[in-house]
């Protein structure tokens, strides 16, 4: 087992957001998954991030973006590129004031556009009874939509209930 520096194990815990809870030792861990309640002693826990199924149009360059921001942040992206986003946006309960120009699918859940990371483990972390999240639109300064100058516009990430209904679940300033 390769043995890493303080550094990278910071690195790590700031992109799973994971509290590591111990320091890396010179002796190798035993190979057992580690829980949240590890002692500090033990080594720290690989975690395991879903799989970033993303739909999207093959002409669209704004959702490669946002596709690299998932992978930044540790997680495994699979593109399909596909020219009836209709059907899919169809067939995973997107309806029509809620689109954006990709449509993902992460661990049961449905995501439909620049939703920050910061929305989608929050997802992951709390697992509402809820069809995923959803950010209309291409708002200015989201994952993907960045601006050249820095300019942010401030946006909300909706939470779509399984009756499809929205509410409020995240904001971006």
């Amino acid at each position: 087992m390769k043995v890493l520096s303080r550094n990278v194990l910071s690195a790590l815990a700031l992109v799973t957001g994971t509290l590591l809870v111990s320091a890396c030792s010179a002796t190798p861990a035993p190979p057992v998954a580690k829980t949240a309640d590890s002692t500090a002693d033990a080594a720290p826990a690989r975690v395991t991030l879903p799989l970033v199924k993303v739909y999207k149009d093959p002409n669209c360059g704004c959702c490669g973006g946002w596709a690299e921001h998932m992978r930044a942040a540790g997680f495994p992206v699979e593109i399909h590129d596909t020219s009836d986003m209709a059907s899919v946006k169809q067939r995973l309960g997107i309806g029509e004031g809620m689109m954006s120009c990709h449509t993902s699918e992460i661990d049961g859940y449905v995501v439909e556009g620049h939703v920050p990371v910061s929305a989608i483990r929050k997802l992951l972390a709390e697992r509402p009874r809820a069809r995923g999240l959803v950010l209309p639109g291409m708002p200015v300064g989201s994952p993907g939509m960045e601006s050249p100058d820095g300019y942010r516009q401030p946006f909300t990430v909706a939470l779509l209930a399984e009756d499809g209904s929205l509410s409020e679940f995240s904001r971006h300033e």
